[in-house]
């Protein structure tokens, strides 16, 4: 019976993202575009905090500037050597994480979005950027496809998390959160229990944005979610064995009340990983080979007040992500039928 739940509900969520000539779905065009508003009924009460929601890491590194500055979150030794052309085009394949846009890591399921942004150096006007070692686009660009997609699922709810802050005073804060304020207007959700997250409490209230500012500025703003409700553990590891560990104890020390809850389910390079895979990149030297054993654990997990709950990875698309985690919350269903007998 879970079999046929899973198609029936890939039928329902399923959309055409790129319709080839023939009009048939393939495996690639069928896209989880409206996965919340497909869940069933009985999980639409359920706290976010216990349902499982794909994410992605360092989700706006798709693209990066090789031609601007080395961004402040770099070291003075790397801004020196970045002077060389060569240096920039490395540190760009070991800069970009993902390889979709916003739109299309929504339109793949991605509801969890961790952002890092900065102001640019000798910028007149206070633009705020992404970015990861170089800049990546402006944060009002990235705002806006997101909300043109919540516009046209208003089901789907999203989790902001602006997490680090390069080169930022007062002034450009505010110029972030008016940004923020703008792109989303009433679909901004105001920070409140945790508990109280529901689908359907958000559907009522029309709500799909959820910001978490990992900064005291946030105490300024009602629809700004302090860091602490959202806690991400860090694993810095480039073993998967040692990254599993790390994933499974930190699920066991999860707070079952009070906070959403972050699993990095990432990789991270050392200068030595580097050094051995200068030319490769982040997707080629690390990444690519030990997703999918990343992946078998994520099939282990279940979601719940002291399971899963959000589930981030680099490069989301290489292999089937988001689905895998998204088809996690049939376990709760799978609990909720057991009950019943």
């Amino acid at each position: 019976m879970l079999a046929v739940r899973k198609v029936r509900r890939k039928l329902r969520m399923g959309t055409i993202c790129s319709p080839n000539p023939s009009g048939t779905k393939t495996s690639s065009e069928v896209c989880n575009a409206d996965w919340m508003a497909s869940l069933p009924p009985h999980l639409h009460n359920v706290p976010l905090s216990n349902l499982a929601i794909p994410g992605s890491h360092d989700s706006f590194s798709y693209w990066v500037d090789e031609k601007s500055p080395v961004g402040p979150d770099q070291t003075a030794a790397i801004k020196r050597l970045a002077r060389i052309s060569l240096v920039k085009k490395l540190m760009k394949k070991w800069s970009v994480t993902q390889n979709l846009t916003f739109r299309e890591q929504l339109e793949a399921g991605i509801r969890y979005f961790d952002l890092r942004v900065s102001s640019k150096p000798g910028d007149a006007d206070q633009e705020i950027y992404f970015i990861h070692g170089l800049f990546g686009i402006k944060v009002w660009d990235g705002l806006m496809e997101i909300d043109s997609f919540l516009t046209q699922h208003p089901q789907e709810i999203v989790f902001l998390d602006f997490n680090h802050f390069y080169a930022m005073d007062e002034a450009h804060h505010k110029r972030l959160v008016l940004r923020i304020q703008e792109a989303f207007g009433n679909k901004l959700c105001s920070a409140c229990r945790v508990e109280s997250m529901t689908l359907r409490a958000l559907w009522e209230k029309k709500c799909q944005v959820l910001i978490f500012y990992h900064c005291p500025f946030y105490k300024q703003y009602p629809f700004l979610w302090p860091g602490k409700k959202i806690p991400a553990p860090w694993a810095n590891t480039t073993s998967v064995s040692k990254l599993v560990l790390f994933l499974e104890t930190t699920l066991s020390e999860r707070a079952p009340r009070g906070s959403f809850h972050v699993s990095q389910a990432i990789l991270t390079p050392r200068v030595k990983t580097i050094a051995r895979g200068l030319v490769g990149g982040l997707k080629n030297t690390l990444v690519h080979r030990n997703l999918p054993a990343i992946l078998d654990w994520v099939k282990t997990q279940k979601p719940g007040a002291m399971g899963v709950n959000i589930i981030t990875s680099d490069f989301v698309d290489l292999v089937d992500f988001a689905t895998t985690v998204i088809e996690l919350n049939d376990l709760l269903q799978e609990d909720r039928a057991l009950a019943k007998c």
